[in-house]
């Protein structure tokens, strides 16, 4: 197994996440049908939030000197935190990095989470649901939500389960 370390990115970091964000809306344009800005980047207000809101966390991850990808949090002082974006690269995927840094993440903010995905991406699926049987058991629940503002869309599956304070990782 590949070692995976997740810290909390600083402004320094911020130019890597950005560039590591553009793969991600790409990976998740397949799913969304999102295109481009004119100027070849994509929405990134999350990714903004993450970096100026006092209840957010960005994360990067890495594994030795190599940037593999990225968490971003919220609603850290909420009782739920959600894991509002999570990317690795795909160089680095299916190694178990993902799956580490995810541990490594709720452990640094035990309590109730939640994540959502699309249902159509067939990998997350599975992803999404074997971290939540890894650090809950069966003790997690699936649900379907529309998404705000996008009747459009079909609706997010989120997953939400309990971290407990001395979470693995």
């Amino acid at each position: 197994m590949t070692h995976v370390s997740a810290r909390l990115a600083d402004a320094t970091d911020q130019p890597i996440l950005e560039r590591l964000w553009l793969l991600f809306r790409h990976d998740l344009s397949e799913f969304s049908g999102a295109l481009p800005n004119p100027d070849g980047t994509f929405r990134s207000d999350r990714l903004q939030a993450a970096f100026e809101q006092a209840d957010w966390a960005p994360y990067l991850l890495t594994s030795g000197a190599s940037p593999v990808g990225f968490a971003l949090v919220r609603n850290l002082t909420a009782p739920t935190r959600v894991l509002s974006s999570f990317f690795v690269v795909r160089g680095a995927r299916r190694t178990g990095i993902g799956l580490r840094a995810v541990q490594e993440i709720v452990a640094k903010h035990p309590g109730p989470w939640e994540v959502a995905f699309q249902e159509s991406n067939a990998a997350a699926v599975g992803f999404w649901r074997r971290v939540a049987t890894e650090i809950a058991g069966d003790a997690w629940t699936e649900a379907r939500r529309p998404v705000p503002g996008r009747p459009d869309l079909p609706p997010d599956t989120w997953i939400a389960f309990n971290a407990p304070a001395e979470a693995q990782g």
